[in-house]
């Protein structure tokens, strides 16, 4: 497993320091990068407009897209004007707003125990998980969701899921990695041609005072996302749904210390890695070890002495 320091942007973050599937051509072992990433693309015109901004101003920006949401059209339209823009497809087993739904690119008959009464997704991955989704048809969805996207027209350089589901459970993590490895094969590439990337909340530190900024940072952060509705679903899953609404209200009004306060230790342990430098690489292996390749750490501040002692270096 890789480490790789990153200091990164996210628009839509995923959640629970999902799983990104990334070209090796871009692993760059030293490199300190600023990475601008945003996803949910093709979900509405809006979000397509505000996408199309932003990468009208040239700055390097990963785009991931729903392929399974109608407008995902429009972004491809928009995309493949900015060649330079790297290009992902946004896993989706889940439709998590109220109003607005969508469901399997194969159909809903083609995978019935993907999909809710009137066709649709289910809102979270435990919604989904406690209807026994039959595993060979999220390996057929994910596989049409894969086509879908290469037969577009965009480059496709990754793969990255959509609140997290595709690779939540052991399961779906054995039909996950075999349909992108299809995928790859029918782009010309193989498995050896990507990485699987994590980017990860971590909270360590050289001294007391790096570590307590580090853990006061990430609840910022943690609570800032959990505020929003789209992660409901994420909550939901671990039994903190009703905070979202209070997060939420708060956000509103501007309280965001406030907000950071109410996120526990078990919430801060369900999203991120913390302990001392030399303690991180082993941390990483024992809950992402039987699928990264690479990691990128979301740690804000950090000094180079703390760089060395996650690379393993003596200071």
């Amino acid at each position: 497993m890789r480490l790789i320091r990153t200091v990164t942007c996210f628009s839509w973050l995923l959640s629970a320091s999902p799983v990104t599937f990334v070209s090796a051509q871009t692993a760059t072992p030293t490199a300190v990068s600023l990475l601008i990433r945003t996803d949910d693309i093709g979900m509405s015109h809006s979000v397509n407009m505000a996408m199309q901004k932003l990468v009208s101003t040239g700055m390097p920006v990963s785009v991931s897209v729903l392929f399974v949401c109608p407008w995902y059209q429009e972004a491809v339209e928009i995309l493949k004007q900015h060649p330079n823009v790297s290009v992902g497809i946004h896993l989706a087993l889940n439709s998590e707003w109220k109003n607005y739904r969508w469901g399997p690119v194969v159909g809903s008959a083609a995978v019935p125990s993907l999909v809710d009464e009137n066709g649709f997704f289910f809102p979270s991955s435990e919604a989904l998980h406690q209807h026994n989704p039959n595993v060979a048809e999220v390996e057929k969805e994910l596989r049409a969701q894969i086509e879908r996207a290469l037969r577009s027209g965009v480059k496709i350089d990754y793969v990255d899921e959509h609140m997290g589901t595709a690779t939540r459970y052991p399961e779906f993590r054995e039909v996950t990695i075999p349909a992108v490895e299809r995928g790859l094969e029918k782009s010309g590439r193989t498995r050896s041609d990507f990485q699987i990337s994590c980017p990860v909340f971590v909270i360590t530190g050289t001294t007391e005072e790096e570590i307590s900024a580090a853990d006061r940072g990430t609840r910022e952060q943690v609570a800032f996302y959990a505020s929003t509705p789209n992660y409901r679903g994420v909550l939901d899953l671990h039994g903190w749904g009703e905070l979202q609404g209070e997060l939420n209200v708060l956000s509103k009004q501007g309280r965001w210390s406030e907000m950071a306060e109410l996120i526990d230790d078990a919430m801060v342990d369900a999203f991120a890695v913390r302990g001392r430098p030399a303690d991180i690489a082993e941390r990483f292996l024992q809950r992402y070890g039987d699928v990264v390749d690479r990691v990128s750490l979301y740690t804000g501040e950090a000094t180079p002495q703390m760089i060395g002692a996650l690379r393993g270096e003596r200071v």
